[in-house]
Parts: C-alpha cells; structure tokens; sequence
C-alpha cells in the first residue's frame, strides 16, 4: 500500500517522513474486557440544530464502550452540549426503544498478541449490551424500560431492558460531561482558530461513586469540503431560485441532482396521504434501482404517524431523496417538525431538510414553474420532473438557509471525446 501511495503522489522516497504514535486505551477493566464507560466525538458545529439549539454551539454523539462503534456508524446518542437534557432521541419511548445502542465495542484481554494480526480488529469484542450489564458498568448510564407501565425510568432496576440513554449523565449531571465538553469545544476552537472536533473517552470510577476522569484523546481542526460556502444565500433573487428556506437543516452544496419528486396541491387533501406514501416508496425503489437521487416536496409532515398531519411515509421509502422539503399550504400550515422521525438518517446521510411556508412569505416555493415542465411520470397525486441539468442545492447550516437554484444551462460546454 505505502508504495502505490508513493507512486501515486510522486513523492521522493527518502524525503518522506512517518510518525508512529502509541496511546494508552482508556478505560476500565471488567474481567476479561476492557473498555471505557463512554466515548464520543463532538464538533464545535451544528448543522442539524433543532429547537433551540444553535449551530455554533456544536454536537456531541456518545456510545458506551469503545470509540470504534461511533466511527463504524453504529447507533449513538446526540446531543448539544448546551442543552443536554433536550435529547430527541429518549423523547418519546417509541423513538427510545428503537434508536438507541444496543451493542459495543470492548478489547478482548485474552487475544494480548499471542497470534497477533494485521487486522486491528482481531482483539475487539462486539457484544450486547446485556453484556455490560452483567459487568455492572451500566450505573448512571442505563435506563430501563418497564413493559407493564410503558414508561423508561432513568436509573436502573431488575428486569426491563435496559436503554442506553446517559440519562443520569445528561439529565442528572452525575458527571459534568456537557460542561467539560463545552469548555474543550470552545478553548480547542479558540486556538485552533476554527471550527474542531474531538475525540474522547470517559471512565467513571468503580470505587469512588459519581466521580470518574475525562480523555481528551484527539483534536483535528473540521476540513470538510462541505465547510467552504461562503456565500450570503439570502443575496440570490427569488427569480432563480426554484426553492428557498429560511428554516433549514443541513449544509454544504450539492449540484448532481436533476430530479424533483412533488405532491400536486391542486385539489389536496390530506385524507389521500396514505395512498401517497405508497405511490412514494414505488418511486422512491426506480431511484434506488437507477442509484441516482432527487428533490421530495409535499405538504405537511414528511413520516408523521399522523395522516392529517402529513404523508406517513418510513426512512426505507424515501431514502434516495437528498433534500425534504415540507411545504405548507394556504389552509394546511405546518410548524417546522425538522424531520424528527428520521432524524438520525438525515444527519448521518447529510440529507438536506427544508420547511417552507410560501404564501406567508416565508420561503419560496415555485411549483408554477414545475407544472409547466413535461412529466416524466404524474399520477392523480404526483408528479415526477427530470431536468436536463443538474440542480445546485446551496445550504448553509450556520443561518439555517437553503436554496434549490432553477437549473441553468452548463456554463461550459461538453465536449464528448471521439
């Protein structure tokens, strides 16, 4: 690998220089596992705030275990630092049960080398979390769910399942995580000059109860490609724009889009919305098929369980749509939901989440110029466009503004090679 690197960069040999860095795992011992009470990475950024949470704030996503479980994707808890007892995921137990961890990752003491291998994953254990209930390192960090009152109690108690939810942690400030995070996030910010994120481990200590000692493990500066919009989106004139938010989620621009997916309003009525959400889902596969995505527009909440309140539509049958957006009508007006049924998918899948109020001017939503496209497919309630351009989707996650430019002729011309 270290050669087709070297061949691929040019780089002279002997002036190529490496560091090989060895850090201590932290952690507790449990018998034959070893592995901390929490991890975590957090961002001095936010571009999915919700409620009051504001972007520069930043975001916290936190695991019992090792850190390797948030890396791989696994199901964490997130979080703001400043408001760490609102968290949308223990909000309601329906969200609770389903969008927590259930496993971790701890370090296998009995594998220490003696056929040691090149896979870095050959002394990890992924186990249930049932696991560490057993070697009692649950205390303050699970909650448990009662089946016969339907209620999770912070805390825990003999039988239920237990939820990993940091309840006593973030609710109770058993350990003060959110201050010290804040504190981290704002001095690494401060001399690193720009927006941050970290690394770190938590270990609660076994013999001396709510007391336990913080990691900071790594600090890297945010390069995200996605960062370098610098442009003031509230400066475009509504006649180039197709849609406009004022109350957006997400961040960053994306211009491979050439497909909007939109409910007619013309004789709406919410009573359709089932038959909606199943028209949506067969779409929603032909994109999956084809592996290209599109733009989603409907009135009202996008997932609501509700039909009244909006198309009851799962992750799964929408899943190629890269922007949601949630367009009120004269006498349907919604206040901003942010997407939270499918919260976790929107910010692990960067997909943009818009709300737009149009005839209380508040956004822009041009559907004018959408009914007199040609179709590529309508039913009674849907219509499908496809442009011959690309569409460019500018968010900035910062002032919470998103726009979806009217697509333009390239700029260049393409020249197909003979």
């Amino acid at each position: 690998d270290s050669k087709a690197y070297m061949q691929a960069t040019s780089n002279v040999i002997d002036q190529e220089k490496m560091a090989v860095i060895l850090q201590e795992v932290a952690g507790n011992y449990y018998g034959d596992r070893y592995y901390p009470s929490m991890s975590g990475v957090a961002r001095s950024l936010n571009y999915y705030p919700i409620g009051d949470e504001k972007a520069e704030e930043g975001t916290v996503n936190l695991a019992l275990g090792l850190g390797k479980y948030i890396v791989d994707g696994g199901m964490t808890l997130r979080f703001s630092p400043y408001h760490p007892t609102q968290v949308l995921q223990t909000s309601e137990m329906e969200i609770a049960l389903k969008e927590t961890q259930t496993r971790f990752y701890a370090l296998d003491l009995r594998n220490a080398g003696h056929d040691f291998s090149i896979d870095d994953g050959f002394n990890l254990l992924k186990l249930h979390v049932k696991e560490a209930e057993k070697d009692g390192a649950l205390k303050y960090i699970a909650s448990t769910y009662d089946p016969y009152d339907q209620i999770i109690r912070d805390g825990l108690y003999p039988g239920g399942r237990k939820v990993i939810t940091f309840a006593n942690i973030l609710q109770h400030d058993v350990f003060p995580l959110a201050r010290i995070l804040q504190l981290v996030l704002k001095y690494g910010q401060q001399e690193m000059r720009r927006p941050v994120e970290i690394e770190f481990a938590t270990t609660l200590n076994r013999e001396k109860d709510k007391s336990g000692t913080f990691y900071l493990l790594q600090i890297r500066p945010i390069v995200d490609s996605k960062e370098m919009l610098d442009e003031d989106l509230s400066l475009i004139s509504d006649d180039r724009i197709l849609l406009r938010s004022n109350n957006s989620l997400g961040h960053g621009i994306m211009n491979e889009m050439q497909d909007v997916v939109y409910v007619k309003t013309d004789d709406y009525s919410a009573s359709h919305n089932q038959e909606i959400a199943w028209e949506i889902e067969k779409l929603n596969q032909k994109f999956l098929d084809e592996g290209k995505n599109y733009v989603l527009v409907g009135p009202g909440r996008w997932g609501s369980s509700d039909t009244w309140l909006g198309i009851p539509v799962k992750w799964p049958h929408i899943s190629a749509a890269r922007i949601i957006v949630e367009a009120g009508l004269t006498n349907y007006r919604i206040d901003p939901s942010q997407g939270t049924h499918f919260f976790q998918n929107l910010t692990s899948f960067g997909v943009g989440y818009f709300t737009i109020n149009a005839f209380m001017n508040d956004g822009v939503y041009n559907q004018d110029f959408l009914n007199t496209q040609p179709a590529v497919y309508e039913t009674k309630y849907l219509r499908h466009v496809r442009f011959e351009h690309p569409l460019i989707v500018k968010m900035d996650g910062k002032k919470k503004q998103g726009v979806v430019l009217m697509p333009e002729q390239p700029l260049f011309p393409i020249i197909e090679k003979q």
